[in-house]
């Protein structure tokens, strides 16, 4: 199991940026998929994006549609770490983001391992 630890949210005013980090330890990290996914208070968890170990290939990543264009996923394998940059933020993106190490695309998606979740960190988005 890897349990992924989330750090860099906060409070931010609508059409701001945020940087999330999340680090994941385990010598396997640079053969993971790793994913974000956020939870609204009363609303189920959902996927945000999603970045494969697979960077020999183009198009390795995968986003949630309302976020494209505005939240860009990277990986850093030396330092262990997933970043989720998100940009031009709205009041709706406020949610505890969760990262997710060790899932899986499945169609157009990513399927969590339901093993290895981090604790969330808060963005909230002021209007």
């Amino acid at each position: 199991q890897v349990q992924p630890v989330e750090s860099g949210g906060g409070l931010v005013q609508a059409g701001g940026s945020l940087k999330l980090s999340c680090v994941a330890s385990g010598r396997a990290f640079s053969r993971n998929s790793m994913g974000w996914f956020r939870q609204a208070p009363g609303k189920e968890r959902e996927f945000v994006a999603a970045i494969s170990w697979i960077t020999w290939s183009g198009n390795n990543t995968r986003y949630k549609e309302s976020v494209k264009g505005r939240f860009t996923i990277s990986r850093d394998n030396a330092k262990n770490t997933v970043y989720l940059q998100m940009d031009s933020l709205r009041p709706e993106d406020t949610a505890v983001y969760y990262c997710n190490s060790g899932g899986y695309y499945s169609g157009s998606g990513y399927v969590p391992d339901k093993r290895n979740w981090g604790q969330g960190t808060q963005v909230t988005v002021s209007s």
